[in-house]
C-alpha cells in the first residue's frame, strides 16, 4: 500500500502523523511511504531521517494526497485537505465529528474511508488511540491552569501548591477518566487540594485506591459540581462520551457566579466542550474572559509538546496502521471489531451511531457502507 504523511496545517500544530521509526516499520512490511517535506522538522524529525527510514519526500500536500492509498495524520483534515480526498482512499486520524458538521459533510462528499482515532476501542473498554493524547492533555491542563492562575493572565493570584502557612489552591476535576487521572497526578504533585467528580462509583473506587486518600472523590451531580466549582480556583473539564458531543456541566449561569480569577480548562473542547461558555481557542491566543472567569479551551493541547505527543501517538497507532496497510481497509475492519469501531464515515455514509446521532444524520452499519463487497451478515 502507498501511505502518505502530510504536514499538519492546523494553527500551531507541530505534531506529525508518524515518526521515522514508524515509517521504517511500514517499509519493512513492504509498503511505500511518502512524507511531505519538513512535516516533522519542527520537532526534530528531518527529511533526511525519513529518507533513511525508507520514505520518499514530496513537496506538497496535493502530491501526498494524489500519491497515497492511505493518509495518516494527527488532527482533523482542514477544508483544503478534505477537498483532496477521494473515494476509497483511507484517512486515519483524529476527526471529532460530533461538533463539526462542516467537516463531516466534507468527508461525506469525499467518498473516502475515514477512521477516527478517538472511537477505536479495545477489549478492556478503553480508547487506545485517544489515551496517549488524553494523558498528555490531562497533564498539560494543570500546567496551563497553574500558569493562568497568575495575576498577569487574569487569574486569582494563588499558587497552586501554596506555601507553608498558606493553603493550596483548590482544583476541581470533572471526569475521572484518563484525562482526569493524569490531571490529578500533576495537581497532587504540585501540592494542590484536588477533588474529582465522576458518575461511575466503580471508577471513583479505583481513583480512591490509586491516590490513597490524597484526593477527594465525589459522585457527580449538578448540585455537587455547583458547590465544588464555587470554591475552586481551577476547574478542569475532562468529560468524554466516545464519538458524541460533550455534556455541558458548567452552565452559563454558574459561570456568572464563580469568583473572579477562576480558571477553567476545557479539555473536552474537541468534542464541543463541557462548559456552556466554551469555544475553541489556539495556542497563539489560548484564553478569553467571561464575567472575570478565565477560559482556556485550546483544541489541540498536546500540540504544545509536539515531540512527546508524536512519539506517544505513533506507539499507539502503528499496530492499527500496519493492519490497515497489510490487509486493506475492509479486511482489517472485518477482522478487528475494535478497529471497525473507529470507522466514522465511508463512501458518503455515517457508520458510527454516536456521530450520526450528534449530527442528525442516518446511521449505516459499517459493512453495508462497503458496496459491492460480499460478506456474511
Amino acid at each position: 500500500m502507498k501511505v502518505g504523511i502530510p504536514t499538519e496545517i492546523k494553527s500551531n500544530e507541530y505534531r506529525v502523523g508518524m515518526t521515522p521509526a514508524g515509517v521504517k516499520e511500514l517499509r519493512l512490511n513492504g509498503h511505500e511511504i511518502a512524507v511531505q517535506s519538513n512535516a516533522g522538522a519542527a520537532i526534530g524529525f528531518s527529511d533526511e531521517d525519513y529518507i533513511a527510514a525508507g520514505a520518499t519526500i514530496l513537496e506538497t500536500a496535493q502530491a501526498i494526497f494524489d500519491y497515497s492509498d492511505m493518509i495518516i495524520k494527527v488532527k482533523e483534515p482542514q477544508a483544503s485537505e478534505c477537498a483532496m480526498l477521494r473515494p476509497n482512499q483511507v484517512l486515519f486520524t483524529y476527526l471529532h465529528l460530533a461538533p463539526d458538521p462542516e467537516q463531516a459533510e466534507a468527508l461525506i462528499q469525499s467518498g473516502a474511508t475515514c477512521i477516527a482515532y478517538e472511537t477505536v476501542t479495545q477489549a478492556s473498554g478503553g480508547l487506545p488511540l485517544l489515551a496517549p493524547m488524553s494523558e498528555v492533555a490531562g497533564r498539560l491542563s494543570i500546567q496551563a491552569g497553574a500558569t493562568h492562575m497568575q495575576m498577569l493572565h487574569g487569574g486569582s493570584g494563588m499558587l497552586l501548591g501554596g506555601v507553608p502557612g498558606v493553603e493550596p489552591a483548590k482544583v476541581l476535576i470533572i471526569g475521572g477518566g484518563v484525562v482526569g487521572l493524569n490531571a490529578a497526578k500533576m495537581a497532587i504533585g504540585l501540592g494542590a487540594d484536588v477533588t474529582i467528580v465522576d458518575r461511575s462509583i466503580d471508577r471513583l473506587r479505583q481513583l480512591d485506591d490509586i491516590f490513597q486518600g490524597r484526593i477527594k472523590t465525589l459522585f457527580s451531580t449538578a448540585d455537587t459540581i455547583e458547590r465544588e466549582a464555587l470554591r475552586s480556583q481551577l476547574i478542569i473539564g475532562a468529560v468524554l462520551i466516545p464519538g458524541a458531543s460533550a455534556p455541558k456541566l458548567i452552565t452559563r449561569e454558574l459561570v456568572g457566579r464563580l469568583p473572579t480569577g477562576t480558571v477553567m480548562v476545557d479539555v473536552a473542547i474537541d468534542q464541543g466542550g463541557c462548559f456552556e461558555t466554551s469555544r475553541p481557542t489556539t495556542h497563539q491566543d489560548p484564553t478569553y474572559v467571561i464575567d472575570g472567569v478565565v477560559h482556556y479551551c485550546v483544541a489541540n493541547m498536546p500540540g504544545a509538546v509536539a515531540r512527546t505527543s508524536t512519539l506517544a501517538l505513533t506507539n499507539a497507532t502503528l499496530p492499527f496502521a500496519l493492519a490497515l496497510a497489510n490487509k486493506g481497509a475492509f479486511d482489517a475492519l472485518d477482522q478487528n471489531a475494535h478497529l471497525a469501531a473507529g470507522l466514522n464515515v465511508n463512501a458518503g455514509l455515517i457508520t458510527n451511531t454516536a456521530v450520526a446521532e450528534a449530527l442528525g444524520k442516518p446511521f449505516t452499519p459499517w459493512r453495508q457502507s462497503f458496496t459491492g463487497t460480499s460478506v456474511a451478515a
